[in-house]
């Protein structure tokens, strides 16, 4: 990602708007809210160093802008719980992980061998495509290709046995066995 005030505004601007109208009640409100973010990172941009740190950044400005919209109200929201629903999120996307990480470390047992090998091989034990490559006496885009279409096939094994929900950078936020008749999982 690019530290520009554009770039962040489009990568951004729709998943800040769901992130604060899920923690304010009023649209209006929330609409502002999210206005005042955004003027806060334009304003701030050349102060974010580590660019691979942004959505963070980002994240932290939104928090904090929330805080503060709810001490100048005086809403009788504590502060306290809306630290814990922020918290919670975060809890519920390491269990959503965890749940798909664990279906796919199910599903790649399916996969024909030559690709299952791939897979355990770059994705778990950590070689690179070349050193694949080496290991199964294949040139290196053959390793690239096998590895590619590992990957392809899982897609295709997870897009059969669920509905899949990403955000837009393609992340999964949310998932729904289509049928019990998916045994992979």
């Amino acid at each position: 990602m690019n530290a520009n005030f554009e770039s962040i505004w489009e990568e951004f601007s729709i998943p800040m708007k769901a992130f604060v109208k899920k923690r304010i009640n009023n649209d209006q409100d929330a609409e502002d809210i999210v206005q005042i973010i955004f003027l806060k990172i334009h304003d701030n941009i050349d102060n974010l160093i580590k660019v691979d740190k942004a959505h963070s950044w980002i994240y932290t400005i939104a928090r904090n802008t929330i805080f503060d919209f709810y001490r100048t109200q005086k809403h009788d929201l504590c502060l306290e719980n809306l630290t814990e629903d922020i918290y919670s999120d975060q809890q519920e996307e390491v269990v959503l992980n965890n749940e798909m990480a664990q279906c796919l470390k199910n599903m790649i047992q399916y996969l024909p061998e030559k690709y299952k090998q791939a897979i355990v091989l770059t994705e778990f034990e950590n070689l690179t495509q070349k050193e694949l490559g080496l290991h199964l006496g294949i040139s290196e885009s053959g390793a690239k290709s096998r590895v590619q279409r590992a990957r392809a096939k899982l897609k295709e094994m997870i897009l059969n046995c669920c509905y899949v929900e990403k955000d837009h950078r393609g992340n999964i936020i949310d998932y729904k066995v289509k049928n019990n008749d998916c045994n992979h999982c």
